[in-house]
């Protein structure tokens, strides 16, 4: 991992503690999702999820700044959000 996702990765852990999630224990879906959002960091400054399609209006697309607006939702649902990166 480059220094931005080794920063996310440590955000990604934190958070999930602070708030009663876990990281998904497959490592491969981890990375994929911290990967996406290195590349947003990187390409638009934010950290974007990377599993939700940016639409360059700000307004919506703070929607999609992780942890995102749906997570919540997805989670109780399904027991992890879209991109897999935080479970219960």
């Amino acid at each position: 991992m480059d220094d931005i996702e080794s920063q996310i990765y440590e955000w990604a852990k934190d958070y999930a503690e602070k708030n009663g999630l876990k990281l998904n224990s497959d490592y491969d879906i981890v990375v994929q999702a911290i990967k996406g959002l290195a590349q947003n960091k990187r390409e638009y400054g934010i950290q974007y999820c990377g599993c939700r399609q940016v639409t360059g209006n700000p307004e919506k697309d703070r929607e999609l700044i992780c942890p995102c607006i749906h997570r919540t939702l997805d989670i109780r649902k399904k027991g992890s959000c879209k991109c897999g990166l935080f479970v219960k």
